[in-house]
């Protein structure tokens, strides 16, 4: 009888848990950051312990999942609407190597070792930093590597400015213009930067993704004073 009830408990959570996560989205299917790792570990044990103690009622483990469910459905749509809150719960994105060289300033910031680094350039085929062009730590854990492509060296990689209408001051360093030009490029087009989805730099120009449609302006003349 013990055998037939962990059977069916063990069943029924499968179902259950395979359901949760589809309601909490594909996203906890291909990565993992700190919140569903959270969220998944907690499950597992609440199901490993509904299951080793068939006298209690499965309502008892039932009422924890749906509430982890529910708060990371929550989250999730609240980070869809405030970047300030999707940064404090996943983090940000940073960048690690530029034109070929260390953000040493970045990998102490996030306690990135220069092993960790060097064993996923290795792992991406990648025999020497030289041969990076730029380098991201994903708020996930995981590093996005662009290798230098020797047809298109002369190409300016998109460096992202603007994101949900505020000015991303980290890669202004790397523009010939400053904020207050930035913001003033901006506003003599006309544009609310505060309704700028997306916007980075290529090729001496800005490119603009409003939230209601995509722009394209700001030639050389623009920033070249």
């Amino acid at each position: 009888m013990q055998l037939f009830i962990i059977s069916f408990r063990t069943l029924f959570f499968y179902f259950f848990v395979t359901v949760c996560y589809r309601l909490m989205g594909k996203r906890e299917v291909g990565q993992l950051g700190i919140i569903d790792l959270i969220v998944s570990i907690l499950i597992a044990e609440l199901v490993a312990i509904s299951i080793e103690n068939v006298g209690d009622s499965i309502i008892l483990t039932v009422v924890p999942i749906l509430l982890l469910v529910i708060v990371e459905v929550v989250f999730g749509f609240i980070s869809t609407k405030s970047r300030i809150f999707r940064e404090i719960v996943q983090g940000r994105t940073s960048l690690i190597i530029c034109d070929g060289k260390i953000n040493y300033h970045q990998m102490l910031k996030q306690r990135y070792t220069l092993d960790d680094l060097l064993l996923n350039l290795r792992q991406n085929g990648i025999k020497s930093i030289e041969d990076v062009e730029y380098a991201f730590l994903e708020s996930n854990g995981k590093l996005s590597i662009f290798k230098y492509d020797n047809k298109l060296k002369n190409k300016v990689f998109p460096l992202p400015l603007i994101m949900d209408g505020k000015i991303e001051e980290k890669y202004l360093d790397k523009v010939p213009f400053k904020k207050n030009e930035l913001y003033n490029m901006i506003l003599n087009k006309g544009i609310d930067i505060e309704n700028v989805f997306y916007g980075f730099y290529k090729d001496n120009r800005i490119f603009i993704v409003e939230r209601d449609k995509t722009k394209n302006y700001l030639n050389n003349k623009y920033i070249t004073k």
